[in-house]
């Protein structure tokens, strides 16, 4: 009754109709070249419902449990079993009920009634037919599932990598801000002429770092001017002990990379740098050739057995971001010559490879 009540009346309709014109099917069959219309019409009433009970056995037992779970041997067996089964049903339909309880003259039956493979195969047709159609229905909609279910891991890969990246461009060293903010407290004191231009500064790189990186492009020759300002901010807390060379090439306006992509190579030319002979040294260089972009950054470095801190923007983060956003499409290197240590940075054709969507 449970069962009853989840088919919808539609699905109960169609198959009525179906079975409907089966038995005009059966009778039809069973009535050609004969005029014993009641025999053909007790023929076609007894087949049906035979029929129809096998028909259900194997699309909603054999076929989902064995069939569609790749058990093949076991479905092949048990069709071959409820097929013999069959047979014998037939033969008790055929010689028990119609001839010797309803008292058919075999001699007046139907010519179709009386080949009894004939009546064997003509079930066959029928539930084998019904049974191809179904397995069709059925990989169409396990093909539809399993696209939709592929479509929505594919959205929610998506998401995830929206969120990892998101996460990896929002990161800044605290040391950074907390060192600026310091300097800012330093010159107010003094009532330094310099504190306004400061905080405009500082103001303008933190809008960057925390609004413009929503963006899933922004201008490399934004990124760069972001740069210098970095730069200037650290000049004013280093004063006479920072030596930066920086140099780049005229850059295009129209063309666009990751949001904060370089930044955080200088960030970290700031944090691991030493003094050698009284100054931190850094060298920038930031170029785009034949659609390629260049990125050579260096700072001078005493202690070679010093660690990357993992805990902020370290190079882990940025080959993380690297990977998202330019898959197979850069290259990243980083040494130590002469208390410098270098890390430089290609990336091919970077404005078709843009994946931070």
């Amino acid at each position: 009754m449970n069962l009853l009540k989840k088919i919808e009346p539609k699905v109960i309709l169609y198959h009525t109709l179906f079975w409907v014109a089966v038995w005009f099917f059966f009778f039809f069959f069973f009535s050609y070249n004969s005029d014993k219309i009641d025999y053909a019409l007790w023929f076609s009433s007894g087949l049906l419902p035979l029929t129809i009970a096998v028909t259900y056995f194997i699309n909603y037992r054999l076929i989902p449990n064995y069939l569609l779970t790749k058990r093949y041997w076991k479905f092949a067996l048990y069709t071959f079993y409820t097929f013999i089964y069959i047979s014998y049903i037939i033969t008790l339909l055929i010689y028990t009920c119609l001839i010797f309880i309803l008292k058919f003259n075999v001699n007046e039956m139907p010519p179709m009634s009386k080949n009894y493979f004939f009546i064997l195969l003509l079930v066959i047709l029928v539930v084998g037919i019904i049974s191809f159609v179904s397995v069709l229905n059925q990989s169409f909609k396990t093909a539809s599932r399993n696209k939709e279910l592929q479509t929505k891991i594919l959205e929610t890969q998506l998401q995830l990598k929206d969120q990892e990246l998101h996460y990896l461009k929002r990161q800044i060293h605290p040391h950074f801000l907390f060192n600026t903010l310091n300097t800012i407290y330093g010159f107010a004191l003094k009532q330094s002429q310099q504190t306004p231009d400061i905080i405009l500064k500082l103001s303008n790189l933190l809008d960057y770092i925390l609004y413009q990186v929503n963006k899933p492009l922004v201008s490399l020759k934004e990124e760069v001017m972001h740069i210098q300002e970095y730069i200037e901010l650290e000049k004013i807390r280093f004063q006479d002990t920072l030596k930066v060379e920086f140099r780049s090439n005229e850059i295009d306006s129209t063309i666009q990379v990751a949001p904060m992509l370089l930044i955080p190579f200088v960030e970290n030319a700031f944090k691991h740098g030493n003094l050698v002979d009284g100054f931190l040294r850094i060298k920038i260089e930031v170029e785009v050739v034949n659609n390629q972009l260049r990125f050579n950054i260096g700072n001078s470095f005493i202690n070679h057995n010093e660690k990357e801190n993992d805990n902020g923007i370290g190079l882990g983060n940025i080959k993380k971001r690297l990977d998202l956003n330019y898959p197979n499409n850069y290259k990243l290197e980083n040494y130590l010559q002469d208390n410098w240590y270098f890390a430089e940075l290609r990336i091919n054709d970077f404005n078709a490879v843009i994946n931070d969507k």
